[in-house]
């Protein structure tokens, strides 16, 4: 897929951080801190997006991802009444060892950016391909999410592998969630989550992901 970022430059003293964000707004995407879980909405643009962010991350093991969505407008209806506080999210491959704590100032530092266009594989989405699950529970497992909150911001941070393997989530969204409602009048949305039974969760949150054709103008 074709996925047009901007990248930017920031530096802090000796230290110098790559950050790439989507080129146009994901206007119809909001992730929700709930406690004990998260919350994402997503029409099928930012969900075939993120896909390729969450694919790009793979790619990036010295960028930091950043997906800006804290300020948008939440989906018509869809938020549970007891709706925690909405976040951004970075992505970000475990060798870059960034400390989450320098993030509102790498944030105020940024540069104009530079427009690309990144070519990126398209989220694996081969329905009869054999999860070795046995492997992701495995103690010796390293291919793993852990979060960290910071600055109105959520932190994943995790391997290529993780990263490759976890984009198909929001590709599906994407492909299964705008033909999914007229089918399923009993359960209006299409959905899946990063679970904590998948052996992909380590010091992290579940995080269920739900498609969303109405949102707030």
């Amino acid at each position: 897929m074709k996925l047009p970022v901007v990248i930017h430059r920031a530096r802090l003293g000796a230290d110098e951080f790559r950050v790439i964000r989507p080129a146009r707004p994901l206007t119809h995407a909001v992730l929700i801190d709930h406690d004990r879980h998260l919350n994402a909405y997503l029409d099928q643009d930012a969900a075939r997006r993120i896909a390729g962010l969450w694919m790009l991350a793979a790619r990036s093991p010295r960028s930091l991802i950043h997906l800006p969505m804290r300020a948008n407008r939440p989906p018509a209806g869809d938020v549970p009444d007891d709706a925690g506080f909405q976040l951004d999210l970075v992505l970000l491959h475990h060798s870059l060892q960034f400390a989450p704590s320098r993030w509102k100032q790498v944030r105020g530092h940024l540069g104009p950016g530079r427009p690309q266009t990144m070519t990126l594989p398209e989220a694996e989405r081969d329905d009869t391909a054999v999860t070795d699950y046995a492997a992701r529970h495995n103690r010796e497992n390293r291919d793993l999410f852990h979060q960290h909150l910071h600055a109105e911001t959520l932190f994943m941070t995790g391997s290529a592998k993780v990263f490759r393997e976890t984009a198909r989530h929001f590709l599906d969204v994407a492909l299964k969630g705008p033909g999914y409602t007229p089918v399923h009048r009993n359960y209006q949305h299409f959905s899946t989550e990063l679970h904590s039974n998948d052996g992909i969760l380590g010091d992290a949150r579940e995080i269920h992901i739900e498609y969303c054709d109405e949102w707030n103008s």
